[in-house]
């Protein structure tokens, strides 16, 4: 199918009740195994990639961004249920400015510490830019406190609900990426949100609201945001987590013929493990955004 508008998307999960879930990518395996849960549940679905994991100024290659646009459009028309496309959470605005060169229709740039100020106006400048060439624009007021360690850290700020409808304003974003108690990379354990809060910015905010860190939400408190208007969920850690252990687990065998274990297909393939794993990962999780049979 055509890349589906963001906003289409987004309005109707807002009708009916629902949100879309974005299930991050890092390759072909792993784009594929989003797409396989999608198409069997009847789902729409976001698919992408992390804007700053590729274009971080350490990788010892440079990644091409047009290339993972390009992977993402073919991977859409060749799905049967509706896909956005997203490069998703991005400091660099040259990176975020080829993104919507190469074809991704909803882009997140996000450096949250950078002045308010500078950042507002960046932003307001990069929605310009993705507006001209049909592109929607995520951005996030506030900012989530990380896991990655196996503890929470601290720092993150909570949404302000003022603040958010001002930022809105002045940039003229798309979707707002809010932080209520959701936290980035939670590699174990799980959090509630504050409804209480989510209950204010949306009396604040008209724009559709999406959540990150989806991996570490529990799971009636995501119900229950939801129901109050959340439309856009995005989980990454877990599909990783699921993704290594598959890949782990299929090279621990004596097999010496390097073509069974990538590329053949078969019961011996990485490849495929890992594909399935990804698969099945979504599979655990996108039920509970209520998505299913929605395509």
């Amino acid at each position: 199918m055509p890349l589906e508008p963001v906003g289409e998307m987004m309005r109707r999960a807002s009708d009916g009740g629902y949100a879309v879930g974005y299930f991050e990518s890092w390759n072909m395996e792993s784009l594929q195994g989003v797409i396989d849960a999608a198409e069997e549940t009847r789902s729409p679905v976001i698919i992408g990639f992390n804007g700053e994991f590729l274009s971080r100024p350490g990788r010892l290659a440079p990644e091409r961004i047009s290339c993972y646009g390009a992977l993402g459009k073919a991977a859409t028309e060749a799905a049967s249920v509706p896909c956005g496309l997203i490069f998703n959470e991005c400091a660099q605005d040259e990176s975020v400015r080829a993104a919507i060169d190469s074809g991704f229709n909803l882009v997140m740039p996000d450096d949250p510490k950078a002045p308010y100020d500078e950042r507002v106006a960046r932003v307001a400048e990069l929605t310009r830019y993705a507006h001209e060439h049909g592109v929607a624009v995520e951005a996030e007021v506030g900012e989530l406190p990380c896991g990655a360690s196996g503890e929470v850290e601290e720092g993150g700020v909570m949404t302000d609900p003022e603040r958010a409808a001002r930022f809105i304003q002045a940039t003229g974003i798309d979707l707002l990426s809010i932080s209520i108690g959701n936290i980035h990379i939670l590699v174990q354990g799980e959090r509630g949100l504050d409804l209480d809060r989510l209950a204010r910015i949306r009396e604040r905010v008209a724009i559709p609201v999406g959540l990150h860190g989806g991996t570490g939400i529990k799971a009636e408190s995501l119900r229950q945001a939801i129901s109050m208007g959340v439309t856009k969920v995005a989980y990454g850690t877990y599909l990783k987590q699921r993704y290594l252990a598959a890949v782990r687990a299929a090279l621990d065998v004596d097999e010496v013929n390097p073509h069974k274990l990538l590329g053949c297909g078969g019961p011996e393939d990485v490849m495929v493990a890992a594909r399935l794993a990804v698969r099945d990962a979504v599979l655990e999780r996108i039920e509970l955004l209520g998505c299913c049979g929605r395509a």
